[in-house]
């Protein structure tokens, strides 16, 4: 089954976590259990069902372990797919130091949405909870997931912010997650632990993403803010594929590494063509700023390739499911905010 064939959230689900050989290969060399920390997350369960599915496909027995307070649901989806799951607050100390022990940890916990008036949450999420993962797993690997919010905004003319960029974040939000990418340097430096850090720049998964939250407002005839007129934008069954290849390039101090579409995309032009696939004109306010939030993910395609996934693809994907009525998590992005506030 390809993309474009997907007609509802079963199949949706299965190609977010279907694994690529060089990942089944990876883990085939790689033995050990897999912990994800925030598995009931947006990107959460499909990441740690392609880990099992992996596994499996390469032959190796191991556990996957996904660990959240599943406040939302989700925890027998989860077991229904043979991973085991246990709940657990995060930000407990001591519910911490109780988890399972694990070779492997991916860390996709964390807060962005409701950080303007809600700071100390936002910094203890971001900042603080990743000190308790660092003792608790100073023996793991461990892939902390981080944001290219943390470069700030760059000229649109060029390719977006590098991994050698000094970093430059807007906002509170952007603050904490940089936070916590030294407060893993620094633990990972003291404990020896191999760390990566992965930068994401808006993921995709057709229920949600910055294709999503244009398409959406094309439907209801709402102007497109062009103020924010560049992004980068990635198939999420690609980055959970990336994120889970990162365990075999930890390193000490942490490796760091863009995981987004190799596209430099235009607010104006994809609309105008979401606009033509839907059927619905496309209405522009503002002007579009000189710099914008973008990451060159260079790095990630030289050591992993591009994704399979292209943005032409992405775009007429997204086109057909918000046609169809398709679900919605109704989880807008904000990518068009140039303060840092979310």
């Amino acid at each position: 089954m390809t993309l474009e064939a997907v007609v509802d959230e079963t199949q949706l689900e299965e190609l977010l976590s279907r694994p690529s050989a060089p990942l089944i290969e990876m883990f085939a060399r790689s033995p050990g259990d897999i912990v994800v920390l925030g598995a009931s997350g947006k990107m959460g369960p499909s990441l740690a069902r392609m880990a099992k599915r992996a596994s499996d496909a390469a032959a190796t027995v191991r556990r996957v372990i996904g660990v959240a307070r599943f406040s939302s649901g989700g925890e027998q989806e989860l077991r229904s797919h043979g991973i085991e799951t246990v709940r657990c607050d995060l930000l407990d100390e001591e519910q911490v130091a109780r988890l399972p022990d694990a070779a492997h940890v991916v860390f996709m916990a964390g807060r962005k949405f409701g950080s303007t008036g809600g700071e100390p949450l936002t910094w203890a999420m971001n900042a603080w909870l990743p000190t308790l993962v660092c003792r608790r797993y100073r023996s793991s690997r461990i892939v902390f997931f981080s944001t290219g919010n943390v470069y700030g905004l760059t000229p649109v003319a060029g390719n977006g912010s590098r991994e050698t960029d000094v970093p430059q974040p807007v906002g509170e939000y952007a603050m904490s997650c940089l936070a916590r990418e030294r407060l893993v340097e620094y633990l990972g430096g003291q404990y020896g632990t191999p760390t990566a850090i992965v930068r994401l720049n808006y993921a995709c998964d057709l229920r949600y993403g910055v294709l999503v939250d244009l398409a959406q407002k094309l439907i209801r005839g709402e102007p497109i803010d062009l103020s924010m007129g560049r992004f980068n934008t990635i198939w999420q069954g690609d980055a959970n594929c990336l994120a889970l290849r990162a365990l075999a390039h930890t390193a000490s101090p942490p490796w760091i590494v863009n995981v987004t579409g190799r596209d430099v995309l235009n607010v104006r032009d994809v609309c105008q063509r979401l606009g033509h696939l839907l059927d619905r004109p496309a209405r522009f306010v503002g002007r579009e700023g000189p710099t914008a939030l973008l990451s060159d993910a260079s790095l990630a395609d030289d050591c992993f390739g591009p994704p399979p996934v292209g943005s032409d693809e992405l775009i007429e994907a997204v086109a057909r499911w918000v046609r169809r009525r398709g679900r919605t998590l109704g989880k807008p992005t904000h990518f068009e905010s140039r303060s840092g506030e979310f």
